[in-house]
């Protein structure tokens, strides 16, 4: 073997003894790393199962291992439920976002409503109406209340009368004769000109218009009382009855 052979032998070696020495190297750098990991699982490990131990002992009066096992199979034999009811919430949440933008839209057009409302003024006349309501409230008794229960029908029986066209007709006359109406006394008059006044037409005509009144009205009494009398005797009668 020649000497340049030799060389180059030599020269092979110390290669393959650095490839060597750094694969070594490379091992025992992993190993330390795999060592350092080691002691830093085994410390984590170790407070979590003292930091476990502590919270288990908290409730270990509460908690038995057949309980576990009751879980287990209660969950099993509830599996399709469960899917069920996976399945409902997922389809909740596409309704949710399919409804997402039309709630938004209504909500707007809520908006513009409200809006709408408040610039016509129905707040406003709402919390005056509300006002009305508490002085109403404050002003009345519960036994005025209960008063106005038993004679709604005759309160309503009267509006309708008034709400009539001749009884509107008549009532307007009457505020608008008496919107025209001046009235002066003197601060003497004599018995002469009080008979005198009697004479004139317009006097008789009063005369025999409140006379007239006078007399329907007391018909109308008489009327209603004989109703009420022949009204009593029946409810008498439906009384004993029963």
């Amino acid at each position: 073997m020649s000497e340049n052979d030799l060389e180059r032998q030599l020269v092979e070696i110390n290669r393959k003894l650095d490839f060597v020495t750094e694969q070594l190297a490379l091992q025992q750098k992993r190993q330390r790393e795999a060592q350092e990991l080691k002691e830093d699982l085994g410390r984590i490990a170790t407070d979590v199962f003292q930091t476990a131990a502590l919270e288990l002992d908290e409730v270990a009066h509460h908690f038995d291992a057949s309980d576990l096992w009751h879980l287990g199979k209660k969950l099993l034999r509830n599996v399709r439920n469960l899917a069920r009811t996976l399945d409902q919430l997922e389809s909740a949440n596409d309704f949710f976002q399919d409804a997402k933008p039309i709630a938004r839209d209504a909500f707007f057009d809520l908006l513009a409503t409200l809006d709408e409302l408040d610039r016509k003024g129905y707040f406003a006349f709402f919390s005056e109406l509300a006002k009305v309501l508490d002085k109403v409230v404050t002003a009345f008794s519960v036994e005025d209340v209960r008063l106005l229960g038993e004679n709604i029908v005759t309160i309503l029986t009267t509006v309708r009368n008034l709400t009539q066209p001749d009884m509107l007709e008549a009532i307007n006359n009457a505020v608008s004769v008496y919107k025209n109406l001046t009235i002066s006394v003197d601060e003497e008059i004599s018995y002469r000109r009080l008979f005198k006044e009697f004479r004139t037409p317009e006097m008789r005509r009063g005369l025999a218009f409140g006379i007239q009144f006078l007399k329907n009205l007391a018909a109308t009494e008489t009327e209603n009382a004989k109703d009420s009398t022949l009204l009593q005797p029946n409810m008498e009668e439906v009384t004993h009855a029963s």
